[in-house]
């Protein structure tokens, strides 16, 4: 198990060897989301505005302005709520290539309560026009996917956990934005997931097929731009799917995918997330049974479809 924040933190320094136009804008968060290395490998591309979100994103857009590929690094409740305003104004209008890189995604910051956990920023990200939303599902998918942010053209906002999570692939996966990977296939039900609860998706999906369900799994790591030919695809196989995700279930994967289905009809949708509800002070594994986002839940809603 290891944290996503580390895959950014190892990632960044990979590609600052290779990229000398990769900046990190650090909003005074570099102990906690992993950009020291950065820091001391390339002081002089390594900007600290201090507890200053919107002045990040203001000085990030000027930057690629002239050029430079910026990683803002920040916690998702600052990067998607306080840098709100600049990011759809400063980044997204004018389609700068400002990459937005915020830990402490989802419930993982557990102990720190709702002010710090933040099960809102992909759909609140997903709603601006021009941006991509990418929610990587263990440590591996998110050091590629960190890379293919650099070589992405287009502002990019993505999302890392504070707490360790599980491996689910090896480091020789490949990653492509936009793009969805089949981890098994199936025609009867499909389990979609994103982001940091992929690894119950994906015990939840053996658990089923080893009582003989041909059950599709999917880590929809893109939720925006949603891989809609590959939904497509599932939804013409399997007319149920269950959503995966540590967001609210409200304009997350679980509402993009379940439009996605409205307008093709014939599936039914479920979501498993975030109820509609803040988060509260407790350990992580907690919070997620306390939303029912759990192994057991995943496999009741595959079943109860079934039974339909």
């Amino acid at each position: 198990m290891r944290s996503l924040r580390d895959a950014y933190g190892d990632a960044l320094l990979e590609l600052g060897e290779e990229f000398p136009k990769v900046w990190v804008v650090d909003v005074d968060v570099g102990r906690s989301c992993k950009t020291g290395a950065f820091q001391e490998a390339w002081p002089e591309r390594y900007v600290n505005v201090g507890i200053a979100e919107q002045n990040a994103a203001g000085l990030a857009a000027g930057l690629a302005a002239v050029g430079i590929t910026p990683f803002v690094t920040t916690y998702a409740a600052f990067g998607s709520m306080r840098m709100c305003e600049q990011i759809r104004q400063s980044i997204c209008y004018p389609r700068l290539n400002v990459k937005i890189m915020c830990s402490h995604g989802g419930l993982t910051p557990a102990n720190d309560g709702a002010t710090h956990q933040c099960v809102e920023d992909l759909g609140i990200m997903r709603t601006l026009p021009g941006m991509t939303v990418v929610a990587p599902g263990d440590y591996f998918a998110a050091k590629k996917l960190v890379r293919a942010a650099a070589v992405y053209e287009g502002p990019v906002y993505m999302r890392f956990t504070r707490d360790p999570i599980p491996f689910v692939y090896d480091s020789g996966e490949t990653f492509t934005i936009g793009k969805g990977k089949v981890l098994r296939e199936g025609d009867q039900a499909a389990i979609i997931a994103a982001g940091d609860v992929l690894s119950q998706a994906k015990a939840a999906a053996e658990a089923l097929a080893a009582k003989g369900v041909r059950i599709c799994l999917v880590d929809m790591h893109t939720i925006k731009p949603l891989d809609t030919a590959l939904l497509e695809q599932i939804m013409s196989v399997c007319g149920n799917i269950v959503t995966v995700e540590d967001h609210n279930i409200i304009n997350g994967l679980g509402s993009a995918v379940a439009e996605q289905a409205a307008e093709h009809g014939g599936c039914r949708v479920r979501r498993i997330g975030v109820q509609d509800r803040f988060g509260e002070s407790g350990p992580y594994p907690a919070l997620l049974e306390d939303n029912g986002i759990t192994v057991d839940h995943i496999i009741e809603s595959v079943e109860a479809l079934l039974r339909r």
